[in-house]
């Protein structure tokens, strides 16, 4: 009996450390998280987080595939999941996907951190974005702050503390298989279920607990992106953002020249509340900004001043400069493309082209309203016309006098007015019309 109850204290006191584990063998919640790390994707990860946890979903799986993004946006993704009740799994996934910049950072602060062959983490570096070019000094203060979080993160998940740095302060980048053998990522999995069956049974640390995960079999909810992220994150491109800007801009413009199409004038405002929006997360130049406002206000003048289209030109010309430096970075993922930027510039051509030839028409037209409005008007003779008598014209009856006789009834033109009085002459066809002094 002594035997038996000393064998069961010593198995107890073995299989202690794996009761204290709390085990999850629910479903597993799976996310995708394409392209830049922005404040909707990040909203996104924090709420599919809260999903997750409030089904007892046994991990959140994301699967990461981004060039970077920004650093506020990035730290809300990591401390979203340093708090969530729940472990999380971030697999860089398909093949030919990678996890640069911001990405790096989100692997490496995960649980479990898994890649699949043909992909790539790594070049961490941050870059200043914004208005202004930071001095050397300061570059310096970025780059180590990054740094320290980098290896705090690392040394948090028992990683290569060392890469980790380098990956901020060299931009190293690694392979799928170069990152496992340097104890970057936990594993290298060909597919979900190929990752779920290896991290299986996997102990993790989840806020002051150790949770063991039970993945294996699991069933995967895939969850996908609300629409409201999507269209934020769509926005939040710096082309569409710019696009949404410039209809916005001339939208407005268009219901000033011609007030009460209204339709134009409600795209615009829409369209530009839209990109203000986007601005808000993308870091802009206020100089290229100043430059794009410039070049409306020139085309604005153009139609008040003479100006035989040179400020049409200026206008263009700032616009596609102010284009140019609005988002001024390396990584081609966070700039304007230049294919909408020439498309602004043509559209511009178009608009300072359409507005001169409408001032042109404006000049060269008819007037219509007022003492010079009358002249070539075409009326009827309600009395004859020896030399004066009555016309009617545009529904009034109208003082009138001709140098050669009119009977009544017979159509007749207006060559000049005098005070109150017109003065007409035989209508004897269109061709023949012709616009008198004005007295």
């Amino acid at each position: 009996m002594k035997r038996i109850l000393f064998s069961l204290i010593f198995s107890l006191l073995i299989l202690l450390p794996l009761f204290s584990s709390r085990a999850f063998s629910a479903d597993v919640y799976e996310i995708t998280v394409q392209g830049v790390i922005s404040p909707p994707v990040s909203a996104f990860i924090g709420d599919s987080l809260k999903k997750a946890a409030d089904a007892r979903a046994g991990a959140l799986l994301i699967l990461l595939d981004t060039p970077g993004g920004l650093d506020t946006a990035m730290r809300e993704i990591v401390k979203a999941m340093m708090d969530a009740p729940i472990p999380t799994i971030v697999y860089v996934y398909p093949s030919g996907a990678r996890a640069a910049s911001a990405g790096t950072i989100i692997l490496i602060a995960a649980q479990v951190a898994a890649m699949a062959p043909g992909t790539n983490v790594g070049a961490a570096h941050p870059v200043n974005v914004g208005s202004g070019k930071m001095d050397k000094e300061m570059m310096a203060k970025v780059v180590q702050d990054a740094e320290a979080y980098a290896r705090s993160l690392a040394a948090k998940r028992g990683r290569n503390v060392e890469w980790a740095a380098k990956a901020v302060r060299q931009s190293v980048s690694v392979t799928a298989g170069e990152a496992l053998k340097a104890r970057v990522i936990d594993v290298v999995a060909d597919s979900v279920d190929d990752l779920l069956s290896k991290v299986d049974g996997r102990v993790v640390e989840v806020g002051t607990k150790t949770v063991a995960l039970q993945t294996k079999g699991a069933r995967v909810v895939n969850v996908e992106m609300p629409f409201k992220y999507r269209l934020l994150s769509y926005i939040s491109d710096p082309s569409v953002a710019y696009l949404l800007m410039m209809i916005g801009f001339y939208g407005i413009l268009f219901e000033i020249y011609s007030p009460g199409t209204i339709f134009p004038g409600v795209l615009g405002g829409i369209s530009l509340i839209l990109a203000l929006y986007a601005f808000q997360t993308i870091p802009i130049s206020y100089a290229g900004l100043s430059l794009i406002l410039l070049g409306v206000i020139f085309f604005v003048v153009e139609l008040k001043v003479a100006s035989h289209g040179l400020l049409g030109i200026a206008g263009v010309i700032s616009i596609v400069i102010g284009s140019v430096m609005l988002v001024d970075l390396p990584q081609s993922w966070l700039s304007i493309s230049w294919l909408s930027i020439a498309t602004v510039a043509v559209a511009s051509i178009i608009f300072f082209l359409g507005v001169l030839s409408y001032a042109v028409k404006a000049q060269l037209s008819k007037v219509r309203t007022g003492r010079e409005g009358m002249i070539g008007e075409i009326g009827v003779a309600r009395s004859d016309i020896a030399p004066s008598g009555k016309v009617f014209l545009h529904g009034e009856l109208w003082d009138a006098r001709a140098e050669d006789p009119v009977e009544a009834g017979e159509r007749v033109v207006v060559i000049a007015v005098e005070g109150m009085m017109v003065k007409v002459r035989k209508h004897e066809g269109e061709g023949q019309e012709r616009r008198g002094d004005l007295i």
